[in-house]
């Protein structure tokens, strides 16, 4: 049988071999893929905001700069190796107009967040869909790597 996890916000889940990580509901926030080829080994991150400014820093998976620190480390001591990892996002959108406050566009700051973030950690993101103003659904084949990305009114998008 199929073994589906699925992955909620500020969540991080892994996979080896088989099985498919799914999160719901991207729309300013990321969905994070990190997959090793060689050992079959998948973990979905969903981050919700660009830094970790929360003192005494309760949940780290909720930021993309201490979330996307932690997967990395959690898919290394499950031995993965960062020169084979593939990096792959989805989400950032747009999904509210915001005049004149302080937090701007969350769905782009999430973008470039992640972007520093990959290369702060030394990975490359192999592809992504993000930005825009809809929803997501990102799924990943543990057993191929393959993600899914589906949203309201737009065709199914493979990465």
């Amino acid at each position: 049988m199929e073994t589906k996890l699925t992955i909620g916000i500020a969540d991080m889940k892994f996979a080896q071999n088989s099985g498919t990580l799914i999160t719901y509901a991207l729309g300013s926030c990321i969905g994070i893929c990190l997959y090793d080829p060689a050992i079959k080994l998948g973990g979905l991150l969903h981050i919700m905001l660009p830094l970790n400014m929360e003192t005494g820093r309760k949940n780290p998976l909720k930021y993309a700069d201490t979330g996307m620190a932690e997967m990395l480390r959690q898919m290394e001591a499950k031995g993965a190796s960062k020169a084979r990892i593939v990096a792959k996002i989805a989400g950032g959108a747009k999904m509210f107009e915001v005049t004149g406050g302080a937090l701007g566009n969350i769905g782009q700051r999430n973008i470039e967040s992640v972007r520093v973030q990959m290369k702060k950690l030394g990975l490359r993101i192999a592809n992504e869909d993000v930005g825009g103003t809809v929803a997501r659904t990102m799924s990943m084949d543990v057993e191929t790597g393959a993600i899914s990305i589906k949203s309201y009114g737009r065709p199914e998008v493979f990465l």
